[in-house]
């Protein structure tokens, strides 16, 4: 077996279509988009042309708003946390922290920060410090004997404080 020798297996290979290269290839002339017509031209831009009525994209109303500075939240549910205290991954005894809660494994990263929810159960006496909670994990950790202690609360919206001059 020489270099000059090595071969594919046959058909292993397809070779690509030369099209608009005379009558011999097969896709001579028209290269294969048939005569006339919009389809036929190069630039063409049928996306979202409808023959000249309004096109459908502009029709429909525009909904919705995305704010371009949303705080992004990691979300823990409390029957995890009591899973990983079970498993040893957290320990119950000193204060868990967001860092701590990364360091297991519970988020991969903390974003804007770590909002605890209560879905699950949780019967461990733990001390939190995270930036978020939902008001039933809060209860949730002080029935079971803990603390969830919210570092950062979020703005109520929508309630303005006025100022009232001093007469």
């Amino acid at each position: 077996m020489k270099l000059n020798e090595l071969a594919d297996n046959a058909g292993a290979a397809k070779k690509k279509k030369r099209v608009a290269r005379g009558p011999g290839s097969g896709k001579g002339k028209t290269a294969g988009r048939g005569i006339k017509g919009q389809k036929s031209r190069s630039g063409v831009a049928l996306g979202g042309y409808e023959g000249g009525q309004m096109p459908l994209y502009r029709r429909l109303p525009k909904r919705g708003f995305s704010k371009p500075n949303q705080k992004e939240f990691a979300v823990v549910n409390l029957g995890l946390i009591e899973k990983f205290i079970g498993l040893g991954k957290l320990d119950a005894s000193v204060t868990i922290t967001e860092d701590a809660l990364v360091a297991a494994g519970l988020t991969k990263a903390k974003h804007d920060g770590i909002r605890v929810l209560a879905k699950g159960v949780i019967t461990t006496k733990v001390t939190l410090e995270v930036t978020g909670a939902s008001a039933s994990a809060i209860e949730a950790v002080a029935a079971a004997g803990g603390t969830l202690k919210v570092a950062d609360p979020l703005p109520v919206f929508g309630k303005s404080v006025r100022k009232v001059p001093l007469a």
